[in-house]
């Protein structure tokens, strides 16, 4: 399938630069899986949407402050000293991490990439963090070694000199409120370089409401990383390689999947990184002969999702608009029961103003 057949018009002008004072505020695009029929509401409205007996699943993760600015240290420098600072930091870096190896490795895509050859030191803020480039990879990425030169760990010192790492279609600077309007309110575990961004327009009350009319919501964890919003280089999906992405599925929430499944109730998907974990997981349930719907624990999502797909878990979705054909997000065109959730390219113009996309296939 070429990309663009894929493709939509999205006007820059309709790209919220600034999230609303309140996160249920934005708009909401409801799409009848069964009819194709579209409809504009508003997110404040998605309790009284559902059936009341769905099973909300949320990905927990939690965005790093994964965007590193630095200066270069030279390959055969000597640590600067107060007096011959100003001659060693010369040569601006950009870091941006995108999957840890260790506690102290990173793979990360580091710009000027073609000065930055293995070897290089990169010092941040004063001096207090380094890193090392250790090897060179494709399309930008290589392989850093971080050192704390204080008494802060390296998880620390990100907190302290990192910037959110925003979309590049938010065309503005990181600002401060960012580093907790850029997260889920159920946002818990680090790691992420990027949110789950379907999920940030709930809040505490919403949550509260859909329980309250019979839903149940359970989460896992998948670390948003280059798998999720790496341009697409190819011209067709087929050629295509897409990153992998760590993921963890509590056996509690494996059991709750199980049971919905059992209990005829509808499993709804809270963006497309929770499709990524779950269809990866049922996957690997079905090729080691498990009955159960999908494995839980710990595993590397390789799936890539194209139309024609056959899902095995995931019977509704409910997704922000992706931004155009080149990111990989294109993987989840079609729901379970094959009706296209993606918005008709220029015929629905008017409908790719909304924020998300809630996709129902009954």
């Amino acid at each position: 399938m070429r990309l663009d057949e894929l493709d939509y018009h999205l006007p820059r002008e309709q790209i919220a630069q600034r999230p609303l004072d309140q996160r249920e505020a934005s708009r909401l695009l409801l799409l009848d899986g069964s009819s194709g029929a579209f409809e504009d509401r508003f997110f404040a409205e998605l309790p009284r949407l559902l059936r009341g007996d769905e099973l909300l699943v949320l990905n927990n993760a939690r965005v790093i402050p994964a965007r590193l600015l630095g200066k270069r240290a030279g390959v055969h420098s000597q640590p600067p000293s107060r007096a011959t600072r100003s001659e060693h930091l010369t040569g601006k870096v950009e870091i941006f991490l995108t999957r840890q190896l260790d506690p102290q490795t990173w793979e990360a895509l580091v710009r000027p990439g073609r000065k930055m050859r293995v070897g290089e030191r990169i010092l941040f803020g004063a001096g207090e963090l380094e890193a090392e480039v250790l090897a060179r990879g494709e399309l930008g990425l290589r392989t850093l070694r971080f050192v704390s030169h204080d008494q802060h760990s390296i998880s620390e010192q990100f907190e302290r000199l990192g910037h959110t790492p925003l979309p590049p279609y938010i065309d503005r600077a990181d600002e401060t409120s960012d580093r907790e309007r850029y997260q889920t309110v159920y946002a818990k575990h680090p790691g992420a370089i990027a949110a789950p961004t379907a999920g940030l327009h709930f809040s505490p009350e919403i949550l509260e409401k859909i329980r309250a009319r019979g839903g149940e919501i359970c989460e896992l964890t998948l670390d948003v990383g280059l798998g999720t919003f790496q341009p697409i280089h190819s011209e067709t999906l087929e050629g295509h390689v897409m990153h992998t992405e760590s993921y963890e599925i509590p056996v509690e929430t494996a059991e709750r999947i199980q049971a919905a499944r059992a209990g005829g109730r509808p499993i709804l998907a809270i963006g497309t990184t929770v499709v990524r974990a779950l269809e990866d997981a049922a996957l690997r349930a079905a090729e080691s002969g498990s009955a159960n719907l999908v494995l839980a624990g710990n595993a590397e999502a390789r799936l890539f999702i194209v139309p024609g797909f056959r899902f095995r878990v995931v019977e509704g979705l409910l997704t922000n608009f992706h931004y155009r054909a080149r990111r990989c997000s294109r993987w989840s065109a079609r729901l379970p029961d094959g009706s296209t959730f993606w918005p008709p390219t220029n015929t629905q113009s008017r409908q790719a103003t909304a924020s998300i996309v809630m996709a129902i296939a009954c």
